[in-house]
């Protein structure tokens, strides 16, 4: 995939898991942050189960997953205090 693209898809797979975690997110520009890295994550993940990212579709879905996974972590570790923001 081409890196445009992996940052485009991870920046609307960044803003739909933000808003699917409790009803807000970071905030937009973190969001985006945080889907495309989140890209980069669910696909190595899916590399690692040998899932073949071959269409968009499928290309958000696993940005969508990694984005998820982030938030959720990234929120574990406030909660304890152990990221101060």
């Amino acid at each position: 995939m081409s890196l445009i693209v992996f940052i485009i898809v991870g920046a609307i797979a960044g803003f739909l898991a933000g808003k699917v975690m409790t009803g807000h997110g970071l905030g937009l520009i973190w969001d985006i942050v945080v889907g495309i890295l989140g890209a980069f994550l669910g696909g190595w993940l899916a590399g690692l189960v040998g899932i073949d990212v071959t269409n968009i579709v499928v290309e958000l879905l696993v940005a969508f997953v990694g984005a998820v996974i982030l938030l959720a972590l990234f929120r574990t570790l406030t909660r304890r205090g152990m990221v101060r923001t």
